[in-house]
């Protein structure tokens, strides 16, 4: 890593965490502020600070700090855009607002209530962003200017070595120098392709020439499958002159899924993950599931008893009904729910099924028979799911996310690319509920349910969370 970049990260280091300081200080002035007749901004940073909260922050600015860091907030962003840099920074600013909330939890600073941290989350996401956009502005100029670039030697001339040769030339504010090829002669070789950029060497000469010319980085686009020894060698001649390599990630054209490089150990392993939910955004959805399940059941106890008791005096049976569904990728788990059928009503289903109303992997009758009058009525207004926020709290379920199937519509799908709605945990509420709920056809249901997949993001979970209610108040579609 060149001595500037170094300095560079550093700054960015301390830029973020002075960032997050000011966010944090300005948030609480502003509703510290409210309660002490419009506080000076002076008077708020003149007032005495003890040693222990001093202590509790230069913790807290340190666990920011690592948070940030782990999150690939620093690394090398030269081929991405600022749109997909955002979403690593939304990760980094909502970990820190978690962090900053336990802190506060844990040592009962009032001051930091759930507004206090909603704004903090808001202000510092938007000032690390206009911080990134400056950040690239000026390289960009830079680099526009012949300052700051990168030499870089492209490995192969096949397609996707051209494409990418094509890509960098004509983004000057990525900051290469494209000094040319290296390959053998292969037959099909259109040199009228190559655009006047040279083949410099081939693979032979090629230890040779990275010793006499300086060269930043190798972009090895080689067939893996009929030159994976010649591939190695580059790797390895790179690693000893130390260069940094860079391989295509297109090496199976998948359609949907995206590749990452993740370590196994002491293993790296080249990842191709179908959907927007990868590993980091799954810990983050799960934060937002406990914040949100563990004190709507508490809240809701009361509540269950009443129900629980009306379910008791209305019918014979339990109070909730319990039933095999299919969770994440395919594991069986309890699904609970308040009962709103008569007791035997699985054994009936097959008497049933030519009164079925959808079409596909699925089953719903309108007037269903074996429905309770009070779980018509729990049904209408969905009282029945909120049971599952214990499935929720347990990790089952998501609040958000494709309904659970019951394991007879799993043995009916007829397409595979509909297995793909089991890739992620299923939802109390999704899409699907928020878009006419049973009224939808099937195969609307499997689109949406690969919808909400592909375009996952913090947003859409608020988004339908919050159109979930109304849904749920018209009753649209419920039976």
């Amino acid at each position: 890593m060149h001595f500037r970049r170094k300095i560079l990260i550093k700054l960015m280091h301390f830029g973020d965490l002075l960032l997050l300081g000011m966010s944090f200080l300005i948030v609480l002035w502003v509703f510290y502020a409210q309660n002490n007749s419009l506080m000076a901004f002076e008077e708020f940073l003149a007032l005495r600070i003890k040693i222990e909260n001093f202590l509790v922050g230069a913790v807290m600015v340190g666990i920011w700090h690592v948070g940030c860091a782990s999150l690939g907030l620093y690394e090398s962003k030269r081929l991405s855009t600022i749109a997909q840099e955002v979403p690593d920074i939304l990760k980094a600013t909502l970990l820190v607002t978690f962090v900053t909330a336990g802190i506060a939890l844990l040592f009962r600073i009032d001051m930091v209530s759930a507004e206090v941290l909603l704004s903090f989350w808001i202000l510092s996401t938007v000032l690390i962003c206009l911080s990134r956009v400056g950040v690239r502005v000026t390289l960009a100029w830079m680099r526009r200017k012949g300052r700051n670039l990168r030499n870089i030697l492209i490995i192969g001339t096949n397609p996707r070595a051209l494409a990418f040769a094509k890509e960098i030339q004509s983004k000057p504010e990525l900051g290469y120098c494209l000094l040319g090829y290296v390959d053998e002669p292969w037959d099909g070789l259109n040199h009228e392709h190559l655009e006047d950029v040279p083949i410099l060497t081939d693979l032979k000469k090629f230890p040779g020439f990275i010793r006499t010319f300086s060269v930043d980085e190798v972009l090895l686009a080689l067939p893996f499958r009929s030159f994976y020894q010649e591939a190695a060698q580059v790797v390895a001649q790179c690693e000893e002159q130390g260069i940094l390599v860079r391989v295509l990630g297109d090496l199976f054209s998948p359609k949907l899924a995206k590749s990452t490089i993740d370590e196994v150990g002491l293993h790296p392993t080249f990842s191709l993950n179908t959907g927007a939910i990868g590993d980091q955004a799954v810990l983050i959805k799960r934060a937002i599931d406990l914040i949100i399940a563990i004190p709507s059941v508490i809240l809701l106890l009361p509540f269950f008893a009443i129900v629980a008791a009306a379910i008791k005096l209305s019918s014979p049976g339990p109070v909730f009904f319990i039933q095999e569904r299919v969770g994440l990728n395919k594991r069986l788990f309890p699904f609970i729910k308040f009962r709103t059928m008569v007791p035997d009503a699985e054994l009936q289903q097959a008497e049933l099924e030519h009164l079925n109303e959808v079409d596909g992997a699925a089953f719903k009758i309108t007037n269903d028979p074996r429905v309770t009058p009070l779980g018509r009525l729990l049904r209408k207004a969905s009282i029945d799911e909120l049971p599952q926020l214990i499935n929720v709290i347990n990790g089952d379920m998501s609040l958000v996310g494709p309904r659970p199937l019951p394991v007879r519509d799993l043995q009916e799908f007829y397409e595979d690319w509909h297995r793909r709605r089991f890739s992620v945990r299923p939802g109390l509420t999704g899409l699907w509920q928020v878009s006419g709920r049973s009224s939808t056809s099937f195969a609307k249901w499997m689109e949406l349910d690969l919808h909400y997949i592909d375009k996952w993001s913090i947003w859409l979970d608020l988004k339908i969370l919050f159109k979930t209610i109304p849904a749920v108040m018209k009753g649209s579609g419920a039976v």
